[in-house]
């Protein structure tokens, strides 16, 4: 329903609006309201602040019409105007279009134009309000979901390739918190978001910081992906700068006694990318699958605090550039084969 201020101070004009527009009225197409003057006007808004559009006289006492273009302007920019006046000069359409007016009607009103100005109006405005509702869900949007996701959707072969997938190479790692569970069985619900949030922050800019994206939030734990150049390297850099970085960390929980500590899973190789889910339900992840990734997860299981696992094939990868240290062979969970794993030092 569209909601319409008659501003006006000839009173025989409501009669006159609501018995031409009766069969809208009763479909609960059009709503009318109606004020005398340009204060009353701004009262009827500010109770009724879903009100689409105005349609104005100009010559009306206390306020006049072209004085509540202004204030309309100031107090909601969103509602637009039509002025409705037996005073058509070009000054006044000049200072009316100036003041934020969408249209200019003479009297006497000829109805069935004011039928097709109304309705272009109403079209206008609620393009605006869709506009602007699309703009705070976006904002909204990108606080959860990934910018690779949001720059896939702007794609324009999103809508035909929503089930498609690509293999890839890249760098997988998993940042689990260590021990937070049992801190949230004793603190306080806000208190356990807010330090959850505080770790999360500060783990993100690091990955944020070396390229990487963060793929999913798990409870308290972190998927992130790295593709490119170095991808290996740079998600080791993030591991020991997140390692460093939270072992700082103390005051945040300093007065549950918890000082955060970090297990992290990483491996690198062939993965699959893309959109994961049921296209019925309209419910899609965008992620990578594959055995790599699977790896990268039984690692993290494997690694103690503070500890930073990797395997084998990466270690062979990157043992010139970082200091490690041998584990040993260790059987992953759904793996048939023991796989030889290093710890990250520096």
């Amino acid at each position: 329903m569209a909601k319409i201020l008659v501003v006006d101070d000839e009173t025989d004009l409501e009669v006159l609006i609501k018995q031409k527009f009766r069969k809208k009225i009763r479909s609960q197409e059009y709503e009318f309201l109606f004020a005398i003057n340009g204060k009353d006007a701004l009262v009827k808004i500010n109770q009724n602040p879903e009100v689409d559009i105005v349609l104005s006289d100009i010559n009306m006492p206390e306020m006049d019409g072209l004085t509540l273009l202004a204030e309309l302007s100031e107090l909601s920019p969103l509602i637009k105007s039509v002025i409705v006046s037996a005073y058509g000069d070009m000054d006044n359409i000049r200072t009316a279009m100036n003041r934020g007016a969408f249209d200019f009607i003479t009297k006497p009103i000829n109805f069935e134009d004011l039928t097709i100005t109304m309705e272009k109006t109403i079209e206008h405005a609620r393009h605006l309000k869709e506009t602007l509702q699309a703009i705070k869900e976006n904002n909204i949007l990108k606080m959860y979901v990934d910018e690779n996701v949001l720059n896939f959707m702007g794609n324009k072969e999103f809508e035909t390739t929503m089930m498609t997938n690509e293999t890839i190479e890249g760098t997988v790692m998993f940042i689990d918190i260590c021990d937070f569970t049992s801190i949230s069985e004793t603190t306080a619900a806000d208190k356990v978001v807010k330090m959850i949030n505080a770790y999360f922050d500060e783990i993100v800019k690091e990955i944020i910081d070396q390229k990487g994206y963060i793929d999913k939030f798990i409870g308290d734990a972190i998927m992130a992906v790295f593709r490119g150049e170095y991808h290996l390297d740079r998600a080791i850099d993030v591991a020991l700068a997140v390692r460093d970085k939270l072992n700082d960390l103390t005051e945040i929980g300093e007065d549950v006694g918890f000082i955060p500590k970090v297990s992290i899973g990483i491996k690198s190789g062939e993965m699959v990318s893309g959109n994961i889910g049921s296209v019925s339900l309209k419910r899609l992840d965008y992620t990578v699958i594959g055995d790599n990734v699977n790896t990268a997860a039984r690692l993290e299981d494997t690694a103690k605090p503070n500890q930073i696992i990797i395997s084998e094939d990466c270690y062979k990868k990157v043992k010139e550039s970082f200091k490690c240290n041998k584990v040993g062979t260790v059987q992953l969970k759904n793996k048939t084969t023991p796989v030889t794993i290093y710890e990250v030092l520096e």
